[in-house]
């Protein structure tokens, strides 16, 4: 028996024996495309499309001479030595706005003190002037502090303080070991004296909370000229009377 052929060749076989049929087929197609361009432009015609897009084709390649350019600026003379600065509406009604320059905050607190204001305030020399001290000045001092305290007399509570920027020239404020405060110093805020070794008395108030000693600390600092490195002393010969033994970190370079 024999198998049949594949459409492919069957189709082949048609086209071999009827040659017409697909020349007619071809023709019926491209008449009916030319029919459906000829519909497609008479369209178009209808709706002046053509016309539009050559308009705009025009428009786009004029130049057109821009009104910000074409308009005169009126020229502007000299404002007036009293005129107000212009500001913007936005902010024409805000306060005026803190002056954090560095020159000027310091150049008003030199003329404050200059003409009469308190000595104990910092100034830019001071900032400048700042001391750090090295590790081995300031172990020196440590140590000599400590000979110091065991020379005391034992019946009065003693302890030993070394100096720190914070204490001599940034925040001034001085924390006491919690452990002494508990134990010898007021349960309430109070005023400490402190004596130097000369016998001069100073005041600074006690926060009992905070365990340190904030107000009038900073002018003791400035006053006695205690640096970063410095050790301090602190024995009590009273309940809110203290001796301050003052060691500079400078002795170790004698």
């Amino acid at each position: 028996p024999f198998s049949s052929p594949s459409p492919q060749r069957a189709a082949a076989a048609r086209e071999r024996r009827n040659p017409g049929e697909k020349m007619a087929g071809a023709v019926a197609y491209e008449e009916q495309r030319r029919r459906q361009v000829e519909e497609n432009r008479r369209k178009l015609d209808q709706l002046n499309l053509h016309h539009l897009s050559a308009a705009l084709r025009d428009a786009a390649v004029a130049p057109r001479p821009s009104p910000v350019k074409s308009a005169k600026r009126k020229p502007r003379g000299p404002p007036p030595g009293d005129a107000p600065p212009r500001r913007s509406g936005r902010v024409a009604s805000l306060p005026e706005q803190p002056n954090y320059r560095f020159e000027d905050t310091y150049a008003d607190i030199e003329k404050k003190i200059r003409w009469g204001g308190s000595r104990t305030h910092s100034t830019r020399t001071d900032l400048i002037d700042r001391v750090y001290a090295t590790e081995e000045a300031r172990t020196y001092a440590t140590d000599m502090a400590e000979e110091l305290q065991a020379k005391l007399d034992p019946r009065h509570p003693s302890f030993v303080k070394p100096m720190t920027q914070s204490h001599v020239t940034g925040g001034f404020w001085l924390g006491l070991p919690k452990q002494f405060c508990t134990k010898y110093l007021p349960k309430r805020d109070e005023w400490i004296t402190l004596v130097d070794e000369k016998g001069t008395e100073s005041d600074s108030y006690y926060l009992a909370r905070k365990w340190g000693l904030s107000a009038q600390w900073k002018a003791f600092a400035i006053n006695h000229k205690l640096v970063d490195g410095d050790c301090l002393v602190f024995e009590r010969i009273h309940q809110t009377r203290f001796k301050v033994h003052i060691i500079r970190q400078s002795s170790y370079y004698k």
